[in-house]
Parts: C-alpha cells; sequence; structure tokens
C-alpha cells in the first residue's frame, strides 16, 4: 500500500454546464449534466463509477445523481467541509480511495445555483446557518458580516505591511480577465477590463473594488479520476496527480482566521505548500501555469508567496509586466478566467482548466505544460495539487 499520494491517481474526465446568473433548474439537474458530461468525456458507461466525493456545502446527494446518471452501487463516498478550502478536498479524497482500492472510478463534483439561489456573498447577513456563527458574531457588530469584509482586513494589513497598491492588484483582475475574453464558456468572454475601468469601479469593501471580487454563478463542474494503470484505457489523455495535500493551521477559523500573529501571512497554504512540494518531488521552479483560487485578487498575492514563487512581500512586483499571462508570462495564471472571470464553481472549474492545460487545450494554452499547480480556497482550511503528464 503506498506510504504517498504521488502518482496514485489520474483525472480523466471533466465536465461542466454552461455557466449563468440564472440556470433555470434545480442544483441535482446541474450536478447530473456535468457528471454525465465527465463520465462521457472519460469513455466510461455510468455502471462504472463506484465513488462520489463532494463538498458539504452541496445540496445534491450522491444516490439521487447516481440513481439520474445510472451509476447505480459504490462503494466509496465522502463530504469535505469549509466551502472552497474542499475544491481540492475532494482530489485528495478520491486519490486515497483510488490508492487504497476502496474504489476504481471516482467522480468529484459541485453543482449550486449560486447566483439565483443562495448567494455566498452575503455571508451573515443572509440566510446562512452554521456553526461558524459563533466565530462570526464576535465581528459582526463592527460590519464585519460579509466574505468581502473579511478578506477586506486582510488584504488593508497585508498591504500595510508590503507597500502593495490597488495597480496591483489590477494586475491580478486584469490578467485573468483578458484570458476570459478568449473562453466562450465565461461569463466575460469579449468584455475586457482596462486600468481604467477597475479603478473606476465602486467599492466593495475597502481596498476591494468590484473587480477584486469573485462573481456569484450557476452552473456545475465535476472530474472522473482512476488509477494511472486504468486512466491509460480512457479516451483523453489523462492529467497524472503528481502530489495533492491538505492543511489547516493552528487558531484558524473559517474566513476570519484573526487569531493568528500575522494576518498579512497564509501559515495553512505555507503548510500545504511544504507537504505538497515533499510528496510530489517538485517545487516552484517546476511549474509552468498556476490555477489560484481567485475568489478575491489579493489572495492571488497571498498564494504566489505562500507556495514560494516570490518571497514575502514581493508579489506586487512578480505580478508585473504581464508575468501572470498565457502568451510570455513567467507564471501563466487562472487561464481559464478564474473565478474572478469565468465562473464561480467553487474552485472546481479551475480544476477542470488545470486538466485541460494537462492536455493542451485550453482557450489559453502556454507553451510549455508538463506541472500546473492547482489549490482550494484561501482564509480557510485547504488543500493544493500539482498536475502532470501521464508518461
Amino acid at each position: 500500500m503506498p506510504t504517498t499520494l504521488r502518482d496514485e491517481a489520474a483525472i480523466v474526465g471533466i465536465g461542466q454546464t454552461a455557466y449563468t446568473k440564472n440556470s433555470g433548474v434545480s442544483e441535482l439537474a446541474l450536478a447530473v449534466e456535468c457528471v454525465s458530461k465527465a463520465i462521457d468525456d472519460a469513455g466510461l458507461e455510468p455502471s462504472q463509477i463506484d465513488g462520489y466525493t463532494s463538498f458539504t456545502l452541496d445540496t445534491n446527494d450522491e444516490v439521487d445523481i447516481a440513481r439520474a446518471v445510472g451509476s447505480g452501487e459504490a462503494t466509496f463516498f465522502s463530504r469535505i467541509g469549509y466551502g472552497g478550502g474542499a475544491a481540492i478536498g475532494v482530489i485528495h479524497q478520491a486519490a486515497m480511495a483510488l490508492a487504497t482500492g476502496q474504489a476504481k472510478y471516482v467522480v468529484c463534483f459541485r453543482a449550486l445555483n449560486g447566483r439565483s439561489g443562495q448567494r455566498y456573498s452575503q455571508g451573515v447577513s443572509g440566510n446562512i446557518v452554521t456553526s461558524d456563527l459563533v466565530h462570526w458574531s464576535w465581528y459582526m457588530p463592527w460590519g464585519l458580516m460579509t466574505p468581502a469584509s473579511w478578506v477586506a482586513m486582510f488584504t488593508q494589513r497585508y498591504m500595510h505591511d508590503t507597500g502593495c497598491k490597488a495597480e496591483d492588484l489590477a494586475e491580478v483582475a486584469i490578467a485573468t480577465r483578458n484570458h476570459a475574453v478568449n473562453n466562450p464558456a465565461a461569463f466575460f468572454h469579449e468584455r475586457p477590463l482596462s486600468l481604467d475601468d477597475y479603478m473606476k469601479a465602486r467599492w466593495i469593501a475597502e481596498p476591494l473594488r468590484l473587480y477584486d471580487c469573485c462573481q456569484e454563478t450557476d452552473g456545475g463542474c465535476a472530474v472522473v479520476l482512476t488509477t494511472p494503470e486504468r486512466a491509460r484505457d480512457c479516451a483523453q489523455p489523462a492529467a497524472l496527480v503528481r502530489g495533492v495535500a491538505q492543511a489547516f493551521g493552528a487558531d484558524q477559523e473559517q474566513m476570519t482566521s484573526f487569531y493568528n500573529r500575522d494576518i498579512s501571512r497564509l501559515p495553512e497554504m505555507e503548510l500545504v505548500a511544504k507537504n505538497l512540494w515533499e510528496t510530489a518531488g517538485l517545487g516552484p521552479q517546476d511549474i509552468d501555469a498556476a490555477i489560484f483560487y481567485d475568489a478575491f485578487t489579493s489572495i492571488v498575492l497571498f498564494q504566489l508567496e505562500a507556495f514560494g514563487f516570490c518571497g514575502f512581500g514581493e508579489a506586487k512586483d512578480f505580478v508585473k509586466d504581464g508575468a501572470l499571462a498565457a502568451e510570455g508570462g513567467r507564471l501563466p495564471t487562472n487561464t481559464h478566467g478564474g473565478q474572478l472571470s469565468e465562473a464561480y464553481i467553487h474552485g472546481v472549474n479551475g480544476i477542470a482548466e488545470g486538466t485541460r492545460l494537462i492536455r493542451g487545450t485550453s482557450t489559453n494554452q502556454p507553451e510549455k505544460n508538463d506541472h500546473v499547480l492547482v489549490t482550494s480556497g484561501v482564509g480557510v482550511p485547504t488543500a493544493g495539487m500539482v498536475l502532470g503528464k501521464l508518461g
């Protein structure tokens, strides 16, 4: 039995629905559509799927999806908490199930009416019910009621400590929008963003402007994983999971880890990075492209530093001069447009894009694509993985 998850699983199928602001269908319908498309993409029969994993926030029961797609019985299922922190957590679960023989083909899925239904941007100002209210109640009297306000606190401190400016956050927003312009699946397809557009946009929670914040989206996305051996018989080139890691930090909460001694850094993501590089036997110098969880522009800068692409406070300089562009960039980043400009599917659409980058089928395909880093949500218990090619 393997002692690490290096090269123990591979993504062989991806599927997604249209990304809209009003799907007009149930979240179950979205889940069934993306799962069916992922199975078809892999060249598999639904009856071959024997594992499912998703987010605790997903409203769809695995048994209902299995019945609707015709996959029948299963030997493995699991759920991961912490919102966007689950994006790569589901891959971690699938890889463990495959490596230990608990399943042969596992579907990871997320489907939500995130704009026409429950809007996560409302935070505790909406109708959300969660055990985290015991933490958030300390911040609510001060107006810290939404994800944007919580991340604004971290961002304000980070900018104070590092000298980061609004123009540096704009580099991230504009780079990801440039990728979305070329992506027909993106909400902002053919809708470019200029620095002037960015600077004139309204404040959401200072220092975050409108285009610093991700979208709210209706849609679904799913991927299918299997062992590398079985992957060779599937219909599409496989994206090998070279390494995957999860972590949370000391004194961590859900989006509001204000107990930390330093709120300008991401200790949980730094721990993920350490374990991930050790597991994969790789480092930041080996990564050709990255899919960073981008619920907000500032957290892309945090992650560049946490994963060692640059030192603390240096991300503002790293991203300048087209560094994140697919063509000629030093680290092509969020080539689908990310959650800022493609869609907010809690990061699972980023897993799909990471797979396309390895396959060579992204709408913004960089020249080199041997290894791609994909990450989960920031400010929460989180995860990351490196995808590579199946030799």
